[in-house]
C-alpha cells in the first residue's frame, strides 16, 4: 500500500498544541529528567523508549502517584516475559481513582445513561461513600487481598462501585456482560474461582427487558467457591434466596480503607476472545494499570477534570476497564447501558450531545454503519463539546475518517487507536499534537517501542510486517491464571521472536512516523508470496452499498493450492447476481491487488463474531479445512453459533 498520503485530514492549531497536557509534560520532563525540549512528539517518543526507566519515573511524578512504600528501582528486571516494575513499591489503584473527591466532591464522577438517554449523575462524594461502604462489607464477608470478586453486570454505576471496592480491599475483579450466556460466563469465571458474585436480575436492550434470573441461578450452582451473591434489582425483582441486597451493602457512610498492595498485585482478570479452547485469563496489576492508564488517558487522550469521557462498551470488553480509569484523571465518566442503535442508528451521537462528551469513543463498525445509514451527526445534534472521536475494535477505513470529518466537524480530532485486551491499553493511536492522515493511526504511544518486523526479525519502514513491541510495558500481563509454568503466556506472545512481544497484527510504520493496521496476521491472505491483511479487503468491499459485512479467509490446500473465498452478508433488497459479483472483483482488483481477487464470492446469512464484536476468521478457516465445529471454536465465545452451521455445511458439501 502507499504510505505517501502527504495531506493531513486534520492538524492541531498552535494554540491546541500549546494547551495539550503532553506538551506541558514534555517541557516539565525536559527540565527535570533530561527529555528533549525540542523536536516535538517524535523526539519525546524516542526518549521514552531509549530512556525507559527515566520516562516511567517521570510519569509517576507528573501524575503524583502515591507510593506508600518507595520503590527500589523503576525496572527490576526488563526481560520479557517476566519484567518486574517498581519492586518494593506499594499503592492502591482505587485510592487514585477517587482522589478528585477532595476538590470536586459535588461534581459528577459518573453520568449514567440508559435507553431513555437521560443522564443521571453520581457525584464524587457519593461514589466514594458507596465504595467505602461496599469495601467494608466485602471485608466483613471475608474477602482478603488476592480473592476474586466477579460481576455479571451491565455498564451501570454499580459495576464501577464494585470494581473500586474490590480494588480497595486488594481483591481481584473480573466481569462479564449479562448478554453472555451461562457457558460463556462459566468458561471465564470457573477459571478464577470467585468468592463473591455481583449480579443483576436482567437488563434492557433494544427497548426490551431480558430476564437473566435463570442464568444467575445456574452460575450460583456451577461456581462452588462463592461465599456471597449480591443482587442488583435492575428490573425490580426481589433478591433470590440467600442473596444479599445491593442497597444494604452500600448504605453506610463509611470512608474507604485502601489496602496498600505491591505494585504487581493483581487488579483484574480480563479474557481473550477465546475462539478456540478456553479464553485466556489475563492478569494485570494494580500498579501497571495505574501508570499505563494515566499515561494513556492523561497524555494521549488529553483528559482532565474539565472533560467528559464516553466510550460505547460493555463490561465484557477491556474498553470498559479503560473507561473506568478515566476517573484517574479526574474526568467525568459516561456510562451507557443499552443498544448502540436504539431507537435508531444515530443513538450514540444523541448520548454524546446530552452528556456533553468531550472525548467520544466507539467502534469503527459503528462509524461505518452510521455512514451507510445516512446519519448526519452535526446536522441533528449539538456536538460542539466533542473535541475528539476515537475508534477501536478494528481498523477505521479511510471512508470512516472522511465521513467523521465531513459529518461531525472539519476541525475534529479523529483518533483511531489499536492495542489489545492483552495490555488493556493502546500500542498506537491518539496524539493531540500531531496531524491526522486518512486511514492512519497518529503514532506509536509513549514508552512503547512499537516496530514492524519481517520473519527474520528485521525492522521495516513503509512495508507490512508483524507488530512487535521490543521493550516491556507496565500493563503487560503479570501472568495468565492457571498457567503455573508460564508456558501458555510465553507461547501466546513470545514464541516467534524470543524476548520480543509479537501481537499477531500486520502493521506498517510509515516514514512519517504514523501507523497503519492491516488486521490479524494469523489470518493473513498470502497469495503468491504477497501478504495482505483482511482489513484491507473489508475496507474496499464494504464501501459497496449492497454489502452489509464481509469475511475473507485464505486456505492452504493439500495439493499446494490456495483457496480464498469471500463471504458477503448483503444489505436488505440486494442480490448477489453477476453484476454485483463483477463489481466486487473489480473493486478488489483495482483498489488493492489483482492477486487478492477472491476465488469465490459466497452469500451468507450473517458474519459470526466474538462476543466483543470481532469477526472470527481463524475458526471459519478451520471449519472450511474440515475441523469439527466443537474443535474449531469455543461455542461460548460466539455471538451467533447458528451462523457457523452454514460454514460447516459448506465445508461438508464443497467438492
Amino acid at each position: 500500500m502507499s504510505t505517501v498520503n502527504p495531506q493531513p485530514l486534520w492538524e492541531p492549531t498552535a494554540e491546541r498544541i500549546a494547551e495539550a497536557r503532553i506538551t506541558r509534560f514534555q517541557a516539565w520532563a525536559a527540565e527535570h529528567h533530561g527529555a528533549p525540549a525540542d523536536g516535538g512528539y517524535a523526539a519525546l517518543h524516542r526518549w521514552s523508549v531509549e530512556e525507559l526507566e527515566t520516562f516511567w519515573k517521570a510519569v509517576t511524578e507528573w501524575f503524583d502517584i502515591r507510593f506508600t512504600t518507595p520503590y527500589e528501582r523503576v525496572l527490576g528486571d526488563r526481560s520479557m516475559p517476566g519484567a518486574r516494575w517498581f519492586p518494593g513499591a506499594t499503592l492502591n489503584y482505587a485510592e487514585h481513582a477517587l482522589r478528585a473527591v477532595d476538590s470536586r466532591a459535588d461534581e459528577p464522577a459518573l453520568l449514567h445513561v440508559d435507553e431513555t438517554h437521560d443522564p443521571r449523575p453520581v457525584t464524587w462524594s457519593e461514589l466514594r461513600r458507596q465504595v467505602g461502604s461496599l469495601a467494608a462489607e466485602l471485608r466483613a464477608l471475608g474477602v482478603r487481598p488476592g480473592d476474586r470478586v466477579s460481576g455479571y453486570l451491565p455498564n451501570i454505576p454499580e459495576a464501577v462501585v464494585a470494581l473500586l471496592a474490590t480494588a480497595a480491599v486488594g481483591g481481584v475483579w473480573t466481569s462479564c456482560a449479562p448478554d453472555f450466556g451461562a457457558r460463556s460466563v462459566l468458561d471465564r469465571f470457573q477459571q478464577v474461582e470467585p468468592v463473591v458474585l455481583f449480579t443483576v436480575d436482567g437488563y434492557r436492550y433494544g427497548g426490551k427487558e431480558h430476564d437473566r434470573r435463570g442464568i444467575v441461578a445456574e452460575l450460583r450452582r456451577e461456581l462452588p467457591t462463592l461465599r456471597a451473591v449480591v443482587h442488583i434489582p435492575l428490573l425490580g425483582t426481589d433478591a433470590p434466596d440467600g442473596a444479599l441486597e445491593w442497597s444494604a451493602l452500600t448504605a453506610a457512610d463509611t470512608a474507604p480503607v485502601f489496602e496498600q498492595v505491591p505494585f504487581d498485585h493483581p487488579l483484574w482478570v480480563l479474557y481473550s476472545s477465546g475462539t478456540t479452547g478456553l479464553p485466556k485469563a489475563i492478569v494485570q496489576s494494580q500498579g501497571g494499570i495505574l501508570v499505563e492508564h494515566l499515561k494513556q488517558l492523561g497524555l494521549h487522550c488529553d483528559l482532565g477534570p474539565e472533560d467528559r469521557f464516553f466510550w460505547y462498551t460493555s463490561t465484557g470488553w477491556m474498553m470498559w476497564n479503560f473507561l473506568v480509569s478515566g476517573l484517574l484523571t479526574g474526568t467525568t465518566v459516561v456510562l451507557y447501558d443499552g443498544s448502540p442503535g436504539h431507537p435508531d442508528t444515530g443513538a450514540q451521537w444523541r448520548i454524546a450531545e446530552r452528556t456533553g462528551a468531550t472525548l467520544y469513543g466507539t467502534s469503527a463498525a459503528y462509524v461505518m454503519a452510521c455512514r451507510k445509514a445516512g446519519v448526519h451527526p452535526s446536522r441533528d445534534h449539538d456536538l460542539s463539546a466533542v473535541k475528539c472521536v476515537a475508534t477501536t475494535g478494528s481498523p477505521l477505513p479511510p471512508d470512516g475518517f472522511r465521513w467523521l470529518h465531513d459529518e461531525v466537524r472539519h476541525d475534529l480530532w479523529i483518533a483511531s487507536v489499536s492495542g489489545g485486551t492483552d495490555v488493556c491499553s493502546c500500542f498506537a493511536g491518539a496524539v493531540p499534537t500531531l496531524p491526522v492522515h486518512v486511514g492512519e493511526l497518529q503514532a506509536p504511544c509513549l514508552g512503547t517501542d512499537l516496530q514492524s518486523w519481517d520473519p527474520a526479525g528485521k525492522p521495516l519502514t513503509d512495508e507490512v510486517g508483524e507488530l512487535v513491541v521490543t521493550n516491556p510495558m507496565p500493563s503487560m500481563p503479570i501472568r495468565f491464571w492457571n498457567d503455573p509454568d508460564g508456558s501458555r503466556y510465553h507461547d501466546s506472545y513470545f514464541d516467534t521472536y524470543p524476548g520480543v512481544w509479537r501481537h499477531g497484527d500486520w502493521i506498517t510504520l510509515t516514514s512519517r512516523g504514523s501507523v497503519v493496521i492491516h488486521g490479524r496476521s494469523d489470518s493473513t491472505l498470502n497469495r503468491q508470496g504477497v501478504r495482505m491483511g483482511s482489513a484491507d479487503i473489508y475496507e474496499a468491499v464494504e464501501r459497496l452499498p449492497e454489502i452489509r459485512e464481509s469475511l475473507v479467509v485464505g486456505i492452504e490446500q493439500p495439493d499446494g493450492g490456495y483457496w480464498m473465498p469471500l463471504f458477503v452478508h448483503l444489505a436488505p433488497g440486494a442480490t448477489l447476481d453477476d453484476e454485483l459479483t463483477d463489481r466486487i472483483r473489480k473493486t478488489i482488483r483495482t483498489q488493492l491487488s489483482p492477486r487478492h481477487v477472491p476465488d469465490e464470492i459466497i452469500e451468507v446469512p450473517g458474519i459470526p463474531h466474538t462476543l466483543t464484536g470481532k469477526r472470527i476468521e481463524v475458526p471459519v478457516k478451520r471449519l472450511l479445512q474440515g475441523t469439527p465445529l466443537e474443535k474449531a471454536v469455543n461455542p461460548g465465545s460466539i455471538d451467533n453459533l447458528d451462523l457457523l452451521a452454514h460454514y460447516q455445511e459448506l465445508a461438508r458439501t464443497r467438492p
